[in-house]
């Protein structure tokens, strides 16, 4: 579904360390206002911006290299914990997950589905794509509204429910809508509304604004 998403940011340079040097991302392109890696089939690029912004996003990986992810993480950054553990099993998306922060306290999950397999050791090359991006906006059922009328479905629910984390897509790419002050998964971070740009593979383009409103082009 993910084309290519743009985030912003006012921590850029520490970003672009991290990405670069804590990750080993190749950075694809680079100037004083933004920054580009690849995700798999997917493009991430942050944008400099003077808001302080909050975003969840996550990476799908093969199933069968879970357990190697997990030591390619630890030796880089340290993993977040919800009740003593550091991972967790969506029964649902038949997939295990495990989370880390970046310098911006930007929420990211690296989800394993079971139904992929890849016989390699775990590098950057086992990132498959953007596997879910979070909007945040108090307009949540606007929002949703406008989401399923370009085709994508909701998930999990008969309709979007305003107050919950709602999910937007389907088989293993997912838009989370969700509204401001909710605690994400594995995190003491809340999510915050934030500007957001997502170029679908249809060409079809998400533009939301500091304000959480939506437009499509």
């Amino acid at each position: 579904m993910f084309n290519r998403v743009t985030l912003y940011t006012n921590q850029l340079k520490q970003l672009r360390g991290f990405y670069g040097n804590v990750l080993e991302i190749p950075i694809e392109e680079s100037t004083d206002e933004y920054f580009q890696i690849s995700i798999g089939t997917s493009t991430l690029i942050f944008r400099l911006s003077e808001l302080q912004t909050s975003y969840h996003f996550a990476i799908n990986i093969p199933g069968n290299q879970f357990t190697l992810a997990k030591h390619w993480a630890k030796e880089r950054v340290l993993l977040n914990r919800e009740a003593s553990v550091d991972e967790i099993y969506y029964a649902r998306f038949e997939a295990d997950a495990f989370y880390f922060e970046d310098p911006a306290g930007n929420v990211i999950e690296l989800i394993a589905r079971r139904n992929v397999d890849k016989w390699s050791d775990f590098s950057i090359e086992s990132f498959l794509n953007l596997s879910e991006v979070s909007i945040t906006t108090p307009f949540v059922e606007e929002t949703g509204e406008k989401l399923q009328e370009i085709g994508i479905p909701i998930s999990g629910h008969l309709q979007i429910e305003p107050d919950e984390l709602n999910f937007l897509g389907k088989k293993d790419t997912f838009i989370l809508l969700v509204p401001p002050k909710r605690r994400w998964y594995f995190s003491k971070k809340m999510s915050e509304t934030s500007p957001i740009e997502i170029v679908l593979e249809d060409g079809k383009v998400i533009l939301v604004n500091r304000e959480g409103k939506i437009t499509i082009q």
